[in-house]
C-alpha cells in the first residue's frame, strides 16, 4: 500500500503515478547492477559457462571481418587507422556531451525538488525524488567513465523508462480532469512536466540516431550495419533500395552487399570449429542466442497481441454504458490500443529479423558445407542400385517410396532410403537446392513450436474469463475434430513425398531426354518419348490431384473449427442462461479468429518440422559419407603441407594393393590397412536381391548373380613411375587402365592383400604451394580425363584453370597441343565460349583443350587417359612430335594412356600394360625390348638422328627441310597472337545470359494461364469469392442483431442517449433549446443517418428463444465455409487443367525445336522450366491468384462498409490510401525486381555445383577444390544478398502497412467513440478495419507474390513458340515401307577406278549449302557426290572440315541453305522426319546410354527378342561365345605342381543359351566371321598335343571358319586362339586382344577358362638382382618390395587365380545388368560396344558412324569391322574416321577440307596421288607402309571381283 490506503496499480491515483515515476528507473537500475555482476561469476560453473555460450554471438561483425582479411580483405594502412581514430572521438563527444549536460540539468532539478518536499514535511515524493535523481546520475556518470560511439542502449532503456513514466503522469491529469471533472493542475507543473518530456525526447533522439555497431571505415559492411538504431526500429536502411525500385529497374548493383556475418566463407569457417555430436546440435550452437531472442520477442508479441480485444472489449462496454468514467477510459483504451499495436508490430519485426538471422546464417553454411563435402567425399559416380531377384529393374511403386520416407516401410529392401546409399550428383544438388532450404526455412518457424502453444494458453484464458466454463465446450470439438485432422497432416506428409517421388521419376525421364536429345531425334524416337515423358507425368498429376484433395479437407477442417468453436461456446454459454451482449460476442469473434492461426499453423508447422528432420537427417547422412584420403584433396591436408617447404613428387602405387570401385554400402569393421586414405575396412555386398553378404559367402541364390560378381577390381598395384619421363600404359578394352589412373589419384577404395608384407600406399605428389624444382615445375599433378570435362567458359580460361596467364607459355601450349587451326576457324578465338559439356567444340577440340590444360598448368606429374583416341591420325602424330617430343614435357612425369603404342613407344621410357585388372608388364622400354617382350610391336621405322622420332623414308624427306622454317614461323605466329590481344574485339557470346523480364507481368502471360485453365472457370472464382465476403458480413451484422434482441435493449439506448445528451450539455457542446430526443447536426456527420436495422420487435426474444439466433449464427458460417470450400474445389480444376494444358505445350514445342535452339541454350534452362517452373504451375500460380482476389475483395469490402456507417472516413482514407499507395508502389516494383534477380542468381549456383560436381575427379586432380567453393561461396553470397534484400523489404513493408493500419483503427474507433452509433455497428467497424489492416498487407505481398509465380508462367510461355523442326509425319507424302531399297544396284562397279555409276544412284547430294543458322558462314560450300546402295564411304579431314556435319545433313538436322539431297530417289526435304530418320542408323561418338538395364538400352521399346539382343552383344564382342550367368570356379588342388597337372572342377551351371548366329553351317559366307568358337575346355591330356593337327588340340574341325581367312597352320591357329600367336595375345573380358602376347598358362576368355600350353621358352621370372633402373629400383628398394617386369605366376596363380587357389570371379554381363545414368559404369569403349549393337538391332539401309570406335584398342576394333562389314553388307555405310586404318580398306573415301570435298575417290587411287590431302595423312600418321600395303589389297580384291563380274 502506498499514498494511503491505494494499491500500486490503481494508476487513476496521480499519487501511485508519481511513485511509478521514480520506482521503476530504480528497480530497472537494480536487474542492471545483476546483469553487471553475471560476467564475474567464476566460470567453473556449468551453467555459467552454458549461459555465457548461448548469449554469445555465434560471429561477430569484427570476428567475420578479421576472417575475411584472412581470406584476401586488404587491410587497413596506418593513415586510415589514424584517421579512423580521430573520427571514433569526434564521434564519442557528440554523443556524450548532450547526454552528460542535460542529465546533469535534471539532477539539479530532481536534487531541489527532493530538498522543496523534504522541507514541507512529503516525505513520500521527496523519496521519489531522491530515486530520480540517482538514475539521472547514472545517466550522466555513465557516458563520462565509458564512452562509445555506438548507441547506450542501458541509457537508451532508462531514457524509455522516464519517458513512459512521465508521459503517464501527465497524460493522467487530461484523465482526471475529462473523466472525474478534477482541476488541471497549476501551469509551473504543467509547464515543467512539459519541459522534462522534452528532454526525454531529445536524449531518445539523439540515441536513435546513433550507429548500433562500429564499422571501421574501408571495411566491408551493408547498411545495415551503418544503420542507427531508429533506423533498425524503422528498417529505414531500406529506403535506398525501395526508392530505386520505384524509379525504375533495379540491377546487381543497385542491392547492397549482405552484411559480413552472413557472407558464406567466415560462417564456414567458424561451423567448422563447431563441436558437436549431431547437426542438430551444431546447428542449436551455431544460432542458439537468435533463437532465444526470436522465442523471447515471441512471448512479448503474444501479449501484446491479444491486447486488442482485451481492450476491445472495454471499449464496446464503455458504448453500451456511456457514462463519463467509461468514455473517458475508452479514449484511454484507444491510445493504449495503438500503442500495445505499435508495439507489437516492432517487437515482430525484431522477432521475424532474429530468426531470419539464423536462417540466412544456416542457409549460406549447410550450402556451403555440402558443396565442401561434396569436394572430399569419394566419387560414387556409375553405382548403379540394385536389382530385384529376377532381374527386375529395381523399381518401386511410389508409394512404397513415400512410405519409406517416412519411416515406415521396409528399408531393406530396393527403393528405401538406405543408410549407407550414397549421394549422386542430383541428390547433392537438392541438398543444397532443397534440404538446405528447408532446414534453414524452419528455424525461422521455430517460434511457432512454443508461440502457438503460448498463444492457444492466453487466448483460452480470455474466452474464458469472457464466457466462463461455455469457452471449453467449444475446445471439446476441437479436440473431437483432431484425429482426422492428425490423420490429414500426416497423409499429407507421404503425399507430398510421393508428389517428389514422382516429380522425381518425370524429372529423371525429362533429364535423359534433354540430356540426350539430339541422339532421340536422330534416331526417330521423340515422338516416343514424349509419350514416356507424359506417362511419368499423369502419376504426378495423379499425385497432385490427392494432394489437392487432402488439401480441401485439410482446409474445410481449418476453416470450419473457428465456426464450430464459436457456435457450441455460445450455444453453450446461452443456454447457461447468460445474455450475448455485443462486447461479448465480437470479442469472442476476435478471440475467435486469433486463435485460428496457431489452431492451423501448429499441425501445419509439426508436417514440416517432420520434413525438415527428414532433410537434416539426409544432409547428416551426406556428411557421415567416406571421404578421400589427406593426400587426396586439399581442403583437408595438413597445413604443415601446405607450406612452402620443398617436398617430394614420387608417383606411383606400393605394396600389392587392390583397388575397387567405391562402392555404397555399409562397412564392417575390422583389422585397419594402413594406407594414405585411413583405415580401410571390408566392404559388404548387397546382393541383386536385396540381401546382404561380403566376398567369399555362398550366394543366396544360383540364378541371380550378385553385385559382386559385376564389380572391376585391380589386383596386386605395385608400380613406381619413373620421375621425369613418359610412361605408357596400356592393354585391350576395359583392361583397367583408367582405373589404374583412378587408383592412382585416389579415387578408388584401396585394400591390402591377405599376406601384407608391406602397407599398401598411394604416392600423390599434390602440393601446390611448395617451391618449384630448377624447371619451374611444383610437386603437384595435372590431369586430362578420357572424357574430357570442360568449364561453360571460354576456352582460354579452360585452359589456364585459374592459373596465371604466361603469354609465351599459354601460345607454346596451344600450338603443341594442335589447337591452332582450331583458333584460325573459331570466330572469337580462343575468347571463343565453351557451352554446357563444350557443346560448341568437336569430340577432338575437347580432347585437345583438356590436355592442353593439363599440359599449362606447372605441375611435376601429368596423367593422361588416353587422349590420342579423340584425334585423327596425323593430328595424333602431331601432338607426338611437337607435345611429347617437345619441351613442354621434358622433365614432366607422364602417364599416358594410350592404344597408339606404336606410335608413342619410341619417345616412351617406361611401358606398362594391363589386362584383366592386373599389371601384365611393367618396365622400361629398353629393358623390355632386350627381354624380347616387346617383339609384338613392330615399330618399323627409321629413327631421325636430329630429333630421335621414328620417321619413314619419305616423312624423313619432308620433315627434313622443313622443321627450322616450321619453329620460326611458330615463334612470329606465338608474336602475332600477342599482339592480337591487345586489340581483341568482344567474344560473341555463344549462350547468352537468360533474360531477366523488367516492369510488370504483361497481359500475355495472364491471357495464356487464364485460357489454359478456363475463362469460365474464373469467373465463377470471382462470383463465389464475392457471395463469400457477403457471408462474411451477415456474420458480423448477426451478431449485432443478437446482442440487440434482448428485451431490455431498447431501454439500454434510450438511457445511453438521454446520458450522452445531458453530458453535451454539461460540456456546452449543445443548444439549450434542444429537445431530449434530438441531436444537433453538426456531431453526426460521420454517421450514416440511414443505417439499416432490423426491427428486433418482429424477432424472437434472445432471452427466451436463445437457439433461434444460434443456429441462424451457425448455419451463416457453415454456408461461408462451404462456399470457400466450393471457391476452392473450383480453383484447383482450373489449376490441374492449366497444368496438363501447358505442360503438354511445352514438351512439344521444346522436344520438336530445332537443333540450333538446344545447342545455344543449356540444358538447364530447359530443365528448369520444366522442374522448377511447372511446379510453381502446379501448386502456386492458381493459389495466389485466388487469394490476390480474395484480400482485394476483403479491401473493397471492408472500405465499403466502413465508409457506409462514417462517411466522414473517406477523409482520412483518402490519406492513408494516398500513403498505402505510395508504399506498395516502390515495393511491388523492387520486390518484383528483387525476386527475379533472386532466380537468376540462384541457378548458376546449382548449375556450376552440378558442373563442378560432373569434373570432381578433374577438380580434385589439380588441386582446385579451394579456388571451386570459394567461387561457389561467391555465389552463395550474391544469391543471399537478393533473398536477405527480399526478406527486409517484406519486413519493411509489414511495419508500415501494420502502423498505417493501426492508425485507420484507431481514427475508426474514435469514430465509434464520439458520435451516436450502438455497440453492435461500433463492433462491426472496429472488427471490419481489423479485417482492413491485414487484407491491405497481403493484398500487396500477395500481388507481388502473384507476379513472381507469373514470371514462372512467363518462362514456360517464353519457350511454347519456340522454331520448330519440319513436321515428323507429312500427311500424303508417306515413303513405302521398303524405302530407301537396295535391291536394284549394284555395289562394286567401276569402284576401284572411280567410274560413272552403272547403276541407280542410292544418295545423291547436289551443290549441298549448309549453315548452322541464318547469320552464320556456311559450314559446308556446295558439296556434290553420289553414292551407290552398299557402299562403304570413309568421312576423312581434320578438325572443323565439316566432316559431322556432311553426315548429320543427311538426317535434316538442319535444313539445307541451299542444294538438294536425294535418296533412293527421294528428295529429304519433301517427307517427314520420321520418315527419313527411322530408316537412318547414325553411332555417335559420344556413346549415348539411358539409366536402366543393359536390354532397355540396346530395345528401349521393346520390339526385339532377348535373343536377338544377346545376338547383337555378341556380334560387337561384348559378349563372347560361351558366356555363363556366372562365370565358374576353378579350384586348383594345394599338391598341384602346374596347370597341367591339376585336380580342377568345373562347377556344372546352367550356361546362357549362344544364339544361332554363333553357330554358321559351312560354307563361303562363314570365313567372313570373326567370332572364336565356344568349344569345350581342353582336358589336361589335349593340353600336351598343342601344335599338332589333332582335333583334340584344337576343337572340332568345323571351327576352322570362325577363324582369320589368313591363317592356315595349326601353330597359328592354336596361336590365335590362346595368346601365343603374333596376331594376338591375351584375350579380355570384352573379346578384345592385347597387344602383347601373355605369357602366362591361362587365359581367362570372358566369363569361360582355357589354358594354353606352357611356352616352350618361358620368359624368365624377374631377378630381383637385375636393376631395369637404378634410380627406379632404390625407389623400391627404399620401399621394401621387388620389382618385376611383367606378371609371371607360377602353379596355382596363373590367369586371374588368386594366391589361396581360388579363381577371381570376373564381371558378369547379362541383359539386366544395370546401367548408371550415361553409362558411367562401363568403360568409353564398353559404351561405344554397346551402341554398336544397338544399331545392329536396327538394320537400316543407311549407317553413320561417327568416331564410333575410337575409345577401343585397335584389336577389338579390327574385330568389329569386321562385324561391320558383315553384319552391314547390304546397306550404305558412311563411317567417320580418326583412324586412317579404319577405313583404308573402304570403298571409296572423300576427303573434307573448310567445308568442300576436295578428294573423292578409292583409297588405292587416292594414297597414289602426289600432293594429296589423303597421302599426306597417311604419311603423317606413321603406318604409310601398311596403309598402303591395306589399300592396295583392296584396290586389287575389287579388281578381282570386276573379273568375276564380267566372267
Amino acid at each position: 500500500m502506498v499514498c494511503g490506503q491505494h494499491k500500486l496499480s490503481e494508476l487513476k491515483v496521480s499519487c501511485v503515478r508519481y511513485v511509478w515515476r521514480g520506482l521503476l528507473p530504480a528497480m530497472f537500475l537494480l536487474v542492471l547492477g545483476a546483469l553487471y555482476l553475471m560476467p564475474s561469476l567464476p566460470s567453473k560453473f556449468k551453467l555459467t559457462r552454458r549461459f555465457k555460450r548461448t548469449f554469445t554471438p555465434f560471429l561477430t561483425l569484427d570476428d567475420a571481418q578479421l576472417l575475411l582479411k584472412g581470406s584476401g580483405v586488404p587491410n587497413s594502412t596506418p593513415a586510415s587507422r589514424e584517421a579512423e581514430a580521430r573520427k571514433k572521438r569526434l564521434a564519442t563527444l557528440r554523443l556524450t556531451l548532450p547526454i552528460s549536460t542535460l542529465s546533469l540539468m535534471e539532477i539539479l532539478t530532481w536534487t531541489i525538488l527532493f530538498a522543496y518536499y523534504l522541507s514541507i514535511g512529503q516525505f513520500l515524493t521527496a523519496w521519489i525524488s531522491s530515486l530520480l535523481v540517482i538514475s539521472w546520475t547514472y545517466t550522466f556518470l555513465r557516458p563520462l567513465i565509458y564512452s562509445t560511439v555506438t548507441v547506450p542502449i542501458d541509457i537508451l532503456a532508462l531514457l524509455c523508462i522516464h519517458l513512459v513514466t512521465g508521459s503517464l503522469g501527465f497524460l493522467g491529469h487530461a484523465y482526471d480532469k475529462y473523466g472525474y471533472n478534477r482541476p488541471w493542475p497549476n501551469a509551473w507543473v504543467i509547464t515543467g512536466e512539459i519541459i522534462d518530456l522534452l528532454v526525454i525526447i531529445f536524449l531518445i533522439v539523439i540515441n536513435l540516431n546513433t550507429p548500433a555497431e562500429t564499422v571501421p571505415e574501408g571495411s566491408v559492411a551493408s547498411p545495415e550495419d551503418l544503420a542507427t538504431v531508429w533506423g533498425w526500429m524503422t528498417f529505414g536502411f531500406i529506403n535506398p533500395l525501395v526508392a530505386k525500385g520505384a524509379l525504375g529497374p533495379l540491377n546487381e548493383q543497385d542491392v547492397p552487399e549482405v552484411s559480413p556475418h552472413h557472407k558464406a566463407s567466415p560462417l564456414l569457417q567458424r561451423f567448422s570449429k563447431v563441436k558437436g555430436k549431431t547437426l542438430l546440435r551444431r546447428i542449436w550452437v551455431t544460432n542458439s542466442l537468435d533463437l532465444l531472442m526470436d522465442g523471447l520477442l515471441t512471448l512479448v508479441s503474444v501479449i501484446f497481441n491479444y491486447s486488442g480485444p482485451f481492450f476491445l472489449k472495454r471499449i464496446l462496454d464503455a458504448i453500451e454504458d456511456p457514462t463519463p468514467h467509461a468514455m473517458a477510459r475508452a479514449y484511454v483504451y484507444a491510445l493504449l490500443t495503438l500503442i500495445c499495436s505499435l508495439l507489437k508490430n516492432q517487437t515482430d519485426m525484431q522477432h521475424l529479423w532474429f530468426g531470419r538471422q539464423a536462417v540466412t546464417r544456416t542457409r549460406s553454411i549447410l550450402m556451403a558445407a555440402v558443396f565442401d563435402k561434396a569436394m572430399k567425399r569419394k566419387d560414387f559416380s556409375g553405382i548403379t542400385t540394385a536389382t530385384k531377384k529376377g532381374g527386375g529393374s529395381g523399381k518401386i511403386s511410389i508409394k512404397k517410396a513415400a512410405l519409406e520416407s517416412m519411416g515406415k516401410g521396409d528399408k531393406s529392401k530396393g527403393g528405401g532410403s538406405k543408410p549407407g546409399a550414397g549421394a549422386d550428383i542430383g541428390k547433392i544438388v537438392n541438398l543444397m537446392s532443397g534440404d538446405a532450404s528447408k532446414v534453414s526455412q524452419i528455424l525461422g518457424q521455430v517460434y511457432n513450436l512454443y508461440g502457438a502453444p503460448f498463444e492457444i494458453i492466453v487466448g483460452t484464458f480470455f474466452l474464458y474469463q469472457l464466457l466462463g466454463i461455455a469457452a471449453f465446450f467449444g475446445f471439446v470439438v476441437l479436440l473431437s475434430i483432431a484425429p482426422l485432422n492428425n490423420y490429414l497432416s500426416k497423409r499429407r506428409i507421404f503425399i507430398s513425398k510421393g508428389i517428389a517421388t514422382a516429380r522425381d521419376r518425370r524429372m529423371a525421364v525429362v533429364n535423359e531426354l534433354f540430356t540426350y536429345i539430339k541422339f532421340i531425334k536422330l534416331c526417330a524416337w521423340d515422338d516416343r518419348w514424349i509419350k514416356r515423358t507424359e506417362k511419368a507425368r499423369e502419376k504426378e498429376i495423379k499425385w497432385i490431384l490427392r494432394e489437392r484433395f487432402n488439401l480441401i479437407m485439410l482446409a474445410f477442417l481449418w476453416t470450419i473449427a473457428p465456426i464450430l468453436v464459436s457456435f457450441f461456446s455460445f450455444l453453450a454459454f446461452v443456454m447457461q442462461g447468460n445474455e450475448l451482449t455485443v462486447s461479448i460476442a465480437f470479442t469472442s469473434i476476435v478471440l475467435f479468429n486469433l486463435l485460428r492461426q496457431p489452431l492451423n499453423v501448429l499441425p501445419n508447422f509439426v508436417a514440416q518440422l517432420l520434413q525438415a528432420r527428414v532433410s537434416l537427417d539426409r544432409i547428416s547422412a551426406f556428411f557421415a559419407e567416406d571421404e578421400v584420403d589427406d593426400m587426396i584433396s586439399t581442403l583437408k591436408m595438413k597445413e604443415s603441407l601446405l607450406d612452402g617447404t620443398p617436398k617430394d613428387a614420387t608417383l606411383g602405387i606400393i605394396g600389392n594393393a587392390n583397388f575397387m570401385w567405391n562402392s555404397i554400402e555399409p562397412r564392417k569393421s575390422e583389422a585397419p590397412v594402413q594406407s594414405n586414405a585411413g583405415d580401410l575396412r571390408d566392404i559388404q555386398v548387397t546382393t541383386a536381391n536385396g540381401s546382404s553378404h561380403r566376398p567369399g559367402d555362398e550366394s543366396p541364390t544360383d540364378s541371380v548373380p550378385s553385385t559382386d560378381d559385376a564389380k572391376f577390381e585391380l589386383r596386386d598395384i605395385n608400380i613406381i613411375f619413373p620421375e621425369g619421363e613418359l610412361s605408357l600404359v596400356t592393354g585391350a578394352t576395359a583392361s583397367g587402365k583408367t582405373a589404374l589412373l583412378m587408383a592412382q589419384l585416389g579415387e578408388m577404395t584401396m585394400s591390402a592383400p591377405s599376406e601384407v608384407t608391406i602397407n599398401p600406399r598411394v604416392l600423390l605428389p599434390k602440393f601446390p604451394h611448395a617451391p618449384p624444382d630448377e624447371y619451374g615445375l611444383r610437386p603437384c599433378v595435372s590431369y586430362a580425363a578420357q572424357s574430357p570435362w570442360l568449364e561453360h567458359l571460354s576456352l582460354r580460361d579452360n585452359i589456364l584453370f585459374g592459373e596465371p596467364f604466361d603469354s609465351n607459355r599459354y601460345w607454346e601450349v596451344i600450338e603443341s597441343c594442335a589447337l591452332r587451326t582450331d583458333l584460325e576457324i573459331l570466330e572469337d578465338g580462343d575468347f571463343t565460349e565453351i557451352g554446357e559439356r563444350g557443346i560448341s567444340l568437336s569430340g577432338g577440340q575437347k580432347a585437345r583443350v583438356a590436355l592442353a590444360r593439363a599440359v599449362y598448368a606447372r605441375s611435376k606429374v601429368v596423367l593422361l587417359d588416353d587422349p590420342l583416341s579423340a584425334v585423327d591420325s596425323h593430328t595424333a602424330r602431331f601432338l607426338y612430335e611437337r607435345l611429347f617430343c617437345g619441351p613442354l614435357l621434358k622433365n614432366r612425369t607422364v602417364v599416358l594412356v594410350t592404344h597408339h603404342v606404336e606410335l608413342v613407344l619410341p619417345a616412351a621410357y617406361y611401358y606398362v600394360q594391363m589386362q584383366d585388372g592386373r599389371i601384365e608388364v611393367q618396365g622400361t622400354v629398353s629393358e623390355l625390348r632386350r627381354e624380347g617382350v616387346l617383339d609384338d610391336l613392330q615399330v618399323e621405322l627409321v629413327q631421325d638422328q636430329s630429333t630421335g622420332l621414328p620417321m619413314d623414308d619419305e616423312e624423313a624427306e619432308i620433315g627434313a627441310g622443313t622443321q627450322k622454317a616450321v619453329v620460326l614461323a611458330d615463334r612470329s605466329w606465338i608474336a602475332s597472337q600477342q599482339e592480337a590481344d591487345k586489340t581483341r574485339k568482344k567474344p560473341r557470346k555463344l549462350i547468352e545470359e537468360e533474360s531477366r523480364r523488367s516492369g510488370g507481368v504483361q497481359w500475355m502471360v495472364y491471357d495464356t494461364y487464364l485460357r489454359a485453365s478456363g475463362y469460365h472457370i474464373w469467373c465463377a472464382v470471382l462470383l463465389l469469392i464475392g457471395v463469400t465476403q457477403l457471408f462474411g458480413f451477415l456474420d458480423k451484422y448477426w451478431i449485432k442483431v443478437w446482442g440487440e434482441a434482448y428485451d431490455d435493449t431498447d431501454t439500454s439506448l434510450r438511457a445511453m442517449s438521454q446520458t450522452i445528451l445531458a453530458t453535451f450539455r454539461e460540456l456546452g457542446k449543445l443548444d439549450s433549446g434542444t429537445s431530449d430526443n434530438q441531436i444537433s447536426t453538426p456531431y453526426y456527420l460521420h454517421v450514416n443517418p440511414h443505417l439499416p436495422q432490423i426491427d428486433t420487435k418482429t424477432l424472437p426474444s434472445a432471452n427466451q428463444h436463445p437457439l433461434f439466433y444460434v443456429v441462424i449464427y451457425g448455419a451463416i458460417g457453415v454456408g461461408g465455409v462451404i462456399l470457400t470450400s466450393l471457391n476452392t474445389v473450383v480453383q484447383y480444376s482450373g489449376a490441374i487443367r492449366a497444368s496438363r494444358a501447358l505442360f503438354r505445350r511445352l514438351l512439344n514445342s521444346l522436344v520438336h525445336a530445332t537443333f540450333r535452339f538446344h545447342d545455344t541454350t543449356p540444358t538447364g534452362r530447359i530443365l528448369n522450366r520444366l522442374s522448377r517452373d511447372m511446379e510453381v504451375v502446379d501448386s502456386s500460380v492458381s493459389d495466389s491468384l485466388r487469394a490476390v482476389l480474395f484480400r482485394v475483395s476483403t479491401f473493397i469490402a471492408s472500405m465499403v462498409i466502413v465508409a457506409y456507417i462514417f462517411p466522414l472516413f473517406l477523409i482520412p482514407a483518402t490519406i492513408i490510401s494516398y500513403l498505402y499507395v505510395q508504399i506498395s508502389k516502390g515495393y511491388i516494383n523492387a520486390g518484383r525486381d528483387m525476386r527475379r534477380m533472386q532466380s537468376t542468381t540462384r541457378s548458376p549456383i546449382f548449375a556450376a555445383f552440378a558442373e563442378s560436381l560432373e569434373g570432381i575427379v578433374t577438380v580434385r586432380a589439380f588441386g582446385a577444390e579451394r579456388r571451386f567453393l570459394a567461387i561457389l561461396m561467391q555465389r552463395i553470397d550474391l544469391t543471399t544478398k537478393m533473398w536477405y534484400g527480399w526478406f527486409m523489404m517484406n519486413r519493411w513493408l509489414l511495419l508500415r502497412f501494420d502502423a498505417l493500419g493501426d492508425f485507420s483503427i484507431f481514427i475508426i474507433t474514435i469514430f465509434a467513440l464520439s458520435g451516436y452509433i450502438s455497440s453492435g455497428w461500433a463492433g462491426i467497424t472496429i472488427t471490419t478495419a481489423m479485417q482492413f489492416k491485414v487484407a491491405v498487407y497481403w493484398t500487396c505481398r500477395l500481388a507481388t507474390q502473384l507476379e513472381l509465380d507469373l514470371n514462372s508462367v512467363e518462362r514456360v510461355v517464353e519457350y511454347l513458340d519456340l522454331p520448330q523442326e519440319a513436321p515428323t509425319v507429312i500427311e500424303g507424302k508417306s515413303v513405302p515401307a521398303y524405302w530407301p531399297s537396295t535391291h536394284e544396284t549394284g555395289v562394286n562397279d567401276s569402284l576401284s577406278h572411280g567410274g560413272s555409276a552403272t547403276s541407280k544412284d542410292f544418295i545423291h547430294v547436289e551443290n549441298l549449302v549448309i549453315r548452322y543458322a541464318p547469320e552464320l558462314q556456311p559450314v559446308l560450300h556446295g558439296v556434290s557426290f553420289t553414292l551407290r546402295a552398299g557402299e562403304k564411304i570413309g568421312l576423312l579431314g581434320r578438325t572443323g572440315s565439316g566432316k559431322s556435319t556432311l553426315a548429320m545433313s543427311l538426317l535434316r538436322f538442319v535444313e539445307p541453305s541451299g542444294g538438294t539431297i536425294f535418296i533412293d530417289g527421294i528428295d529429304i526435304t519433301s517427307i517427314g522426319l520420321k520418315d527419313l530418320r527411322s530408316r537412318v542408323t547414325i553411332i555417335p561418338q559420344d556413346s549415348v546410354l539411358f539409366s536402366g538395364t543393359l536390354r532397355e538400352n540396346l530395345d528401349p521399346f521393346e520390339e526385339h527378342t532377348d535373343s536377338e539382343c544377346l545376338d547383337a552383344l555378341y556380334r560387337v564382342h561384348l559378349l563372347t561365345p560361351g558366356a555363363r550367368v556366372r562365370p565358374p570356379t576353378i579350384t586348383v588342388g594345394s599338391g598341384s605342381q602346374s596347370p597341367g597337372h591339376s585336380a580342377g572342377s568345373i562347377l556344372n551351371r546352367p550356361m546362357t543359351p549362344e544364339p544361332e548366329s554363333m553357330h554358321h553351317d559351312d560354307g563361303p559366307e562363314s570365313s567372313k566371321s570373326g567370332f572364336i568358337r565356344a568349344d569345350t575346355f581342353l582336358a589336361p591330356a589335349q593340353r600336351n598335343n598343342v601344335g599338332s593337327n589333332t582335333p583334340s588340340s584344337v576343337g572340332a574341325s568345323s571351327n576352322d571358319e570362325y577363324l582369320p581367312r589368313h591363317m592356315s597352320t595349326d601353330a597359328e591357329i592354336h596361336g590365335y586362339r590362346y595368346g601365343m600367336g603374333n596376331e594376338s595375345g591375351v584375350v579380355s573380358p570384352t573379346g578384345a586382344l592385347s597387344p602383347v602376347g601373355r605369357p602366362n598358362g591361362m587365359v581367362h576368355f570372358a566369363d569361360s577358362v582355357r589354358f594354353a600350353p606352357i611356352p616352350e621358352t618361358p620368359l624368365r621370372k624377374d631377378d630381383s638382382s637385375r636393376s631395369l633402373d637404378p634410380d627406379i629400383s632404390a625407389t623400391f628398394a627404399a620401399a621394401g618390395i621387388s620389382r618385376r617386369r611383367y606378371n609371371t605366376r607360377g602353379p596355382g596363380e596363373s590367369g586371374a587365380i588368386s594366391r589361396s587357389g581360388t579363381m577371381s570371379e570376373g564381371p558378369v554381363l547379362t541383359l539386366d545388368t544395370q546401367v548408371a545414368s550415361g553409362g558411367a559404369n562401363f568403360s568409353n569403349g564398353q559404351r561405344q560396344l554397346i551402341s554398336m549393337a544397338r544399331a545392329l538391332l536396327r538394320r537400316n539401309s543407311i549407317v553413320i558412324l561417327d568416331e564410333a570406335t575410337s575409345s577401343i584398342d585397335f584389336e577389338t576394333d579390327a574385330k568389329i569391322q569386321a562385324t561391320v562389314r558383315e553384319e552391314f553388307n547390304s546397306s550404305c555405310l558412311l563411317t567417320i574416321a580418326h583412324r586412317i586404318r579404319t577405313v583404308v580398306d573402304y570403298d571409296r573415301l572423300i576427303v573434307l577440307d573448310k567445308g568442300r570435298i576436295q578428294e573423292f575417290d578409292t583409297p588405292w587411287n587416292l594414297i597414289q596421288k602426289e600432293g594429296g590431302i589423303f597421302r599426306d595423312m597417311c604419311i603423317k600418321s606413321g603406318q604409310m607402309r601398311e596403309l598402303e600395303t591395306l589399300a592396295k589389297a583392296k584396290a586389287q580384291e575389287g579388281a578381282r571381283g570386276i573379273i568375276n563380274l564380267n566372267v
